[in-house]
């Protein structure tokens, strides 16, 4: 059973990996045995993760993405294909948000920022990574989104992000439906409150006692909570999922409904 979660030959690309959730799949689908393609603008941070991937026995390799400029996404999708020669799974990852702001408070530079980075660069590296997989006759591929709660759970002061998110987990159901003649699968996690850099903000202040008696299991989550669920998606234990998204939120969205 557990050979259906091995990634020994599988190549995985993954954008915004040099921190956050990216940085930290990276060293779990490595330690899994697969190849990984890491891409973010922080080249200097990219190398580090690089070296502790590779110093724990794994293959990895870093190449500059910018997931807003087309032509970065270009190179970016090619290096993995010129260097090994297929692309089993590509994870767009890559996200921002705007700070806690109300639509009457964002301005239009923060609505492109977000709405560009985290829904229009899923669909463009998407889109190029299909015509690859079509042109390199790899026979097909596993585009994996990372969601959010917030695509269901609506709450004030998250926007535009919330938006961009619930764009996401949309794209993800289309994009299945259009993808499965390439063989191509493709699936979203959604995870809830996990405690980042960026989060932390809000799940270590005053109010994060009170904010987490909305969550069933009564704890935010850690980055490990995800590692099964990455590998579920990245592994041949998915063959038959697509189109799905995967929740881990700790009960977060049923106690909301």
């Amino acid at each position: 059973m557990a050979d259906q979660f091995n990634l020994d030959g599988k190549v995985v690309a993954i954008t915004g990996a040099s921190s956050g959730f990216g940085h930290h799949f990276a060293g779990v689908l490595a330690g899994a045995g697969a190849t990984v393609v890491l891409g973010a603008r922080r080249e200097e941070k990219l190398a580090e993760r690089v070296a502790e991937i590779v110093e724990a026995g794994g293959t990895a390799q870093a190449c500059r993405l910018d997931v807003r400029d087309k032509d970065s996404i270009r190179q970016f999708i090619d290096t993995a294909f010129e260097q090994f020669g297929r692309l089993d799974v590509l994870i767009n990852n890559a996200g921002v948000e705007a700070g806690a702001k109300t639509y009457a408070m964002i301005d239009e530079d923060d609505w492109d920022f977000v709405i560009d980075t985290n829904l229009k660069s899923a669909w463009m590296t998407s889109k190029y990574y299909t015509e690859q997989v079509m042109a390199h006759k790899q026979g097909g591929g596993n585009i994996i989104m990372i969601s959010s709660i917030t695509d269901t759970r609506t709450i004030k002061g998250q926007f535009p992000y919330a938006v961009s998110k619930g764009g996401l987990t949309r794209m993800t159901e289309v994009m299945a439906l259009e993808a499965a003649r390439y063989n191509i699968r493709v699936n979203a996690l959604a995870p809830g409150y996990i405690l980042t850099d960026v989060s932390r903000i809000l799940l270590e202040s005053e109010q994060a006692p009170e904010f987490v008696k909305g969550i069933p299991m009564r704890r935010f989550g850690d980055f490990e909570d995800l590692d099964g669920p990455i590998l579920l998606l990245a592994s041949d234990a998915s063959r038959y999922m697509t189109g799905s998204v995967l929740t881990v939120d700790g009960g977060h969205i049923c106690a909301s409904l």
